[in-house]
């Protein structure tokens, strides 16, 4: 395995152990201030570890200033740590570990990519809205089940209304959920679509290859059948053909004209 691969694969662990830092004091609203503190420090633990990846990254390209100009996100997310519900798009690596064991194939990729996508980004949107209403006035967001059922209903437009958040930032991820639902939705709905045509085309395929094949059987049954009923029919055709054009030729009449065959 090549470093770039385990690269990914380390940074995927450490992603999700960044998540798993990041919900357990979200789900545990009563953790041990002593866990909670670890968990704390797991997530700068692992902040630090991508800065780092990022620097050596930088440190390793040959034109620096393009390869920055072409990973601003990542630097973004990394000098704007203020933007605590943006921490999460760290597990973007998780889903690039995930893609690595992923199918070959590019539906397979893609599959990858909306399934694993879905789950990761209704998860972090439930927990971060969980994280910004919970106890706020008037919030009716006020567990983790509610949190996950506002992420689906949201993610697929459907939007019911019966949860919804109230604080500016869960309004801002709500809006971030909303975009990413609706591309989602986009991808899930043309992944659909082409597999279908690509099923249909498939089909078609078999049925003309069938129907070629049975019109071959038809035919040599007919060509056996002829030759046992008179083997050597064709071959005098063939042979009165042949003496009718060297006559031609020659300027005289055709000897086998008369429709005998002469030995």
């Amino acid at each position: 395995m090549r470093w770039e691969e385990r690269r990914e694969v380390v940074l995927g662990v450490l992603a999700l152990l960044f998540l798993g830092a990041y919900a357990w004091p979200i789900l545990d609203p009563g953790l041990d201030p002593g866990w909670e503190r670890a968990c704390r420090l797991t997530q700068v633990v692992v902040w630090v570890a991508f800065g780092a990846d990022f620097a050596l990254r930088v440190a390793a390209a040959p034109a620096r200033a393009r390869w920055v100009r072409g990973h601003l996100l990542e630097l973004a997310l990394l000098v704007l740590p203020v933007l605590r519900p943006l921490r999460l798009l760290v597990l973007l690596t998780l889903l690039r570990a995930i893609n690595r064991g992923g199918a070959v194939s590019l539906r397979g990729r893609v599959g990858v990519y909306v399934g694993a996508g879905s789950v990761l980004v209704g998860l972090v949107a439930a927990l971060s809205v969980l994280e910004a209403e919970r106890g706020a006035p008037g919030a009716t967001i006020t567990g983790f089940g509610d949190a996950v059922w506002w992420a689906c209903t949201t993610m697929t437009t459907v939007g019911y209304g019966d949860t919804y958040p109230v604080t500016p930032l869960g309004r801002t991820i709500g809006v971030g959920l909303m975009v990413a639902g609706v591309a989602l939705l986009g991808a899930v709905t043309a992944t659909a679509a082409a597999w279908l045509v690509q099923a249909v085309a498939e089909e078609e395929a078999e049925e003309a290859a069938e129907e070629a094949a049975q019109e071959a059987a038809e035919e040599a049954a007919q060509v056996a059948a002829v030759g046992a009923r008179d083997p050597g029919a064709e071959l005098l055709r063939e042979v009165r053909a042949l003496r009718a054009e060297v006559a031609a030729l020659r300027g005289r009449p055709d000897p086998g004209r008369d429709g005998n065959l002469q030995q």
